[in-house]
């Protein structure tokens, strides 16, 4: 793709983790934990593949730490932009399957397991992780602070 294209679609990528995690402030607010929870991990997450798409490639899988690590070998120079959000992509990944079933915490349910802090806590990091992607596509079109 063109680089017109790849920040195209890498802005779409990242309205969608800001859609998700406007998403996961009004569920904590209406005390739904572990949905705020899921939801701000698949914040970090859909900004970090805004990265990917951005450096015109592909990304896989849903782990936020992974698609850093990953980014290594994709562009360097995005990768040293990102590298300092491997705390905050190891955290929300611990929020990706358990936040959503049952048998993903002995004996509780996603629902009795999580609580507001552990929320507040999730949606801290995908802010992060939102703001510092935001940064990176601003450097190379000033109109997406929308």
């Amino acid at each position: 793709m063109s680089a017109e294209k790849n920040l195209y679609e890498a802005l779409r990528w990242l309205r969608t983790g800001k859609d998700d995690l406007e998403a996961a402030i009004v569920l904590r607010k209406n005390s739904k934990f572990p949905h705020a929870c899921f939801h701000a991990q698949q914040a970090g997450e859909k900004a970090l593949k805004a990265v990917w798409y951005y450096a015109d490639a592909d990304p896989w899988g849903h782990s936020i730490r992974k698609l850093i690590e990953d980014l290594e070998g994709v562009d360097m120079s995005l990768y040293d932009q990102v590298k300092s959000l491997l705390r905050a992509g190891t955290v929300l990944d611990r929020f990706y399957i358990p936040t959503r079933y049952p048998n993903g915490l002995p004996e509780l349910t996603p629902a009795e397991a999580y609580q507001d802090e552990d929320a507040e806590q999730c949606i801290l990091q995908a802010t992060e992780i939102l703001a510092a992607v935001k940064s990176i596509l601003a450097g190379n079109d000033g109109d997406i602070a929308k």
